[in-house]
């Protein structure tokens, strides 16, 4: 089934304070399915928390996708609705977050593990046909955890030569200083997208683009994630029903991006988080009307 050639919807979507924008007042207990008679797509993150530990032994304990989740999800949408997925962290985490190891430098054992990433395809299999891009999400990595872009690079290239064919994967990283010509080469060699990242660490996805404009050569996900996490829940109190930070010159350049990677003949996929104005479908009704696309059944509130 022909998709469109930009996919705009948000990161997660069980948030109650959307009813009224994308939920009606008596929703349905099964927000996917409410959700996806307005969007085309979502980001699974929940799976992505799958790293904990380590115990007295330095073993970790690890989380699965649940496969009665999986095929709840895939039960809940029709067949034009699409996924991205984050995968588990556990495989993308270098070391254990250090608020687990009172602060000491601890490795991960199953980071990039083959094994790890069979289970976890395995487990959400029902998916597989609608998932648009499988996310390898690496957190700030500086030297203690990574020496360099090139031996990311060098670490990552035999993961990457064994990963299967019948999934769609991408690869976002947080140090900005990654973002070169080898590492964008790199994502062209072994097939995998490019993910965007707007916020965090990391330079305007735009001012990223048009740098290296010549070397995205396949679909892209694009992620608005927004600079200040904190303060804006502190601002909204968790209630994502409003845009509370405004970005819409921002957001003119990045459909100008969407515009130019789609006349290029490249798929987008633009994932919104609430921390990124104040509500996701508030800010994807924005963009998508920069893009003239219309989305039904969601209606305009402003604040």
């Amino acid at each position: 089934m022909d998709q469109p050639r930009v996919l705009i919807g948000s990161c997660s979507w069980k948030y109650p304070s959307w009813k009224g924008i994308v939920y009606a007042d008596d929703a349905e207990k099964n927000y996917l399915a409410d959700y996806a008679r307005s969007f085309r797509t979502v980001e699974i993150d929940q799976w992505f928390w799958s790293l904990f530990g380590p115990d007295r032994e330095g073993k970790a304990k690890l989380g699965m996708p649940d496969l009665n989740t999986a095929a709840e999800y895939a039960a809940s949408v029709d067949g034009r609705f699409r996924f991205t997925i984050k995968v588990a962290n556990s495989i993308t985490l270098t070391h254990f977050y250090r608020k687990g190891t009172k602060g000491e430098p601890v490795a991960n054992p199953h980071f990039l593990s083959r094994e790890l990433l069979d289970q976890f395809l395995s487990r959400i299999e029902v998916l597989r046909e609608q998932t648009l891009a499988l996310m390898f999400q690496f957190e700030y990595l500086n030297k203690q955890k990574m020496a360099s872009v090139a031996a990311f690079l060098d670490r990552f290239a035999p993961f990457a030569e064994g990963l299967p064919d019948a999934w769609p994967f991408a690869l976002e990283i947080r140090n900005p200083n990654y973002l070169g010509d080898a590492y964008f080469e790199f994502l062209d060699r072994y097939g995998l997208s490019p993910v965007f990242c707007e916020g965090y660490y990391m330079p305007p996805v735009t001012g990223v683009y048009r740098q290296f404009r010549n070397l995205v050569t396949r679909s892209a996900v694009v992620r608005l994630m927004g600079p200040d996490r904190e303060g804006i829940e502190k601002e909204t109190g968790n209630r994502w029903d409003s845009i509370v930070s405004p970005k819409d010159d921002q957001l003119a350049g990045i459909a100008e991006m969407v515009r130019d990677m789609v006349d290029r003949g490249l798929q987008v996929i633009v994932n919104v988080n609430n921390h990124y104005e104040g509500s996701a479908p508030l800010t994807i009704g924005k963009l998508a009307g920069l893009l003239g696309q219309e989305l039904t059944g969601l209606p305009s509130k402003a604040g």
